[in-house]
């Protein structure tokens, strides 16, 4: 307990730092970095939480509950009366497969993952799982998601690490980690298309490697300008820009010659984030290039299209802040949700909480409600599509929220489907569902499971719509 409690007052708001700009050159010549960009950043608080989560995963370890690895599960376990598979509680989510960690390669806890489809012809998709693992990451096959086909693993580039983060651009997986001198691994993923043979797992190796970084927690792409965004990165090292934990920005134009572009560390260490071509309603920013960044204590808008002049346009706390985790913009680019990792720990409200922001002024968003699930359960993830927010939810699995009405509030949101990938654990802990990716065509959403591995799953869209019909039907009549 007094552990938890040194933690929770060190994840108290601290004071606002002041917005600290930093500029330099960048192209196709050396690019000079001193000062900040070198620099570990001063205070920041995602130490404690790494410590608090390894103690978790540690004790889970001890019980041998972490990994489990389960026999893999190839066919399709509707959800009925409650139930999928006799053991996964859910609702308007069927599952079509589970393949555990240790048939994916791994001797390790899974963590988060990505989606990528091959196009290898006209009118042809398949599509693929990346699978993040404590010991490097799967390559997993799953357009006949009843058969997955694991292809390999490309192991990491250092150590084992509990924190490993994936994005694609251009056919290419770009691969972080916690790992100490891992920097950023580049895979084609064209090579997939090979289906390597022999005994076991095939063991990849990358194509290329980006050393300018050495641990990174998570990895931020946007495919519409070809720039990466590596942020949490905190151990210098002999030629590492740190930026300040902040955004390490590189040009993946050509995916295996990245090159550093500029840093951005005004406001100190960025846990996530978003980073988009903007076509909201603030018209002082159309076609812009805006990060949304979650950092730990603030949403932070920063306006990164010159890069050699990037610029904070807001960074705005909020009531009951315990680390500001991660969150997603709507397509309409007016609202963002928000997920707060440790309030269902540090506060008295356990139940998860998912904040709305109104984004629709980048120099003053605000955090207008916040929904408040059924379930006591951490928020971890969460990735809209259309009209529905998909969040990782650590013990209470995949939540999928209906929010066509966000516009209206938090009160307006409505869990529409879930599927509980941690039957065994009903606490508010970091086990369960790391992240989800809900983006393939086919409409199937893949999600990663801590002890576990990889679920197929596909929602019941046309329940989903009756539900979304019946509700809108409701509110008109008043």
């Amino acid at each position: 307990m007094k552990l938890l409690l040194a933690v929770a007052a060190l994840l108290v708001v601290s004071e606002a730092r002041p917005p600290v700009h930093h500029s330099f050159h960048h192209g196709n010549v050396t690019v000079e970095c001193v000062g900040k960009c070198l620099d570990a950043p001063e205070a920041y608080h995602m130490p404690q939480v790494m410590r608090l989560k390894e103690k978790a995963f540690a004790e889970c370890h001890a019980e041998g509950k972490c990994p489990l690895n389960l026999p893999s599960i190839k066919q399709f376990s509707p959800c009925t009366d409650g139930m999928s598979a006799g053991q996964y509680p859910c609702s308007n989510l069927d599952m079509m497969s589970y393949t555990s960690l240790s048939d994916m390669g791994s001797t390790g806890d899974g963590n988060d993952i990505w989606g990528w489809t091959d196009k290898p012809a006209q009118g042809v998709n398949i599509e693929y799982a990346i699978v993040g693992m404590a010991d490097g990451t799967a390559f997993v096959d799953v357009t006949n998601p009843t058969e997955p086909i694991v292809i390999g693993m490309l192991p990491t580039q250092t150590f084992s690490s509990m924190w490993r983060d994936i994005k694609v651009y251009k056919d290419h997986a770009f691969i972080v980690s916690e790992a100490v001198d891992h920097g950023m691994q580049i895979f084609d993923l064209k090579r997939l298309r090979e289906r390597p043979s022999g005994p076991g797992v095939h063991r990849f190796t990358a194509d290329a490697h980006y050393a300018m970084v050495g641990n990174t927690h998570n990895i931020v792409i946007n495919e519409e300008t070809g720039y990466a965004y590596l942020v949490g990165s905190t151990r210098s090292g002999s030629g590492y820009r740190v930026c300040s934990g902040g955004l390490h920005i590189v040009d993946i134009r050509e995916p295996l010659s990245p090159t550093f572009s500029t840093c951005y560390g005004g406001d100190g260490y960025t846990h996530d984030a978003q980073c988009v071509i903007y076509h909201g309603p603030d018209v002082r920013y159309h076609d812009h290039e805006i990060c949304f960044a979650y950092n730990e204590n603030t949403l932070t808008v920063v306006d990164v299209t010159n890069k050699e002049n990037v610029v904070m346009l807001s960074r705005t706390p909020y009531v009951d802040v315990s680390y500001s985790h991660q969150g997603w913009l709507t397509e309409s680019h007016e609202f963002a949700i928000l997920n707060d990792e440790l309030d269902e720990m540090y506060t008295s409200e356990k139940r998860t909480r998912s904040l709305i922001w109104d984004v629709r002024d980048l120099e003053s968003p605000k955090h207008t409600s916040s929904f408040l699930s059924t379930e006591k359960s951490v928020d971890h993830n969460l990735y809209i599509r259309d009209n529905l927010a998909y969040e990782a939810n650590y013990c209470a699995g995949l939540r999928i929220l209906d929010i066509a009405d966000i516009e209206e509030g938090a009160s307006e949101l409505r869990e529409v489907a879930y599927f509980d990938v941690a039957p065994d654990w009903n606490t508010v802990s970091f086990h369960g569902s790391w992240s989800s990716y809900p983006y393939f065509a086919s409409g199937n959403v893949i999600v990663n499971s801590i002890e576990r591995g990889l679920f197929v799953l596909k929602p019941n869209y046309e329940r989903i719509a009756e539900l979304q019909k019946e509700r809108m039907e409701k509110k008109n009549k008043h």
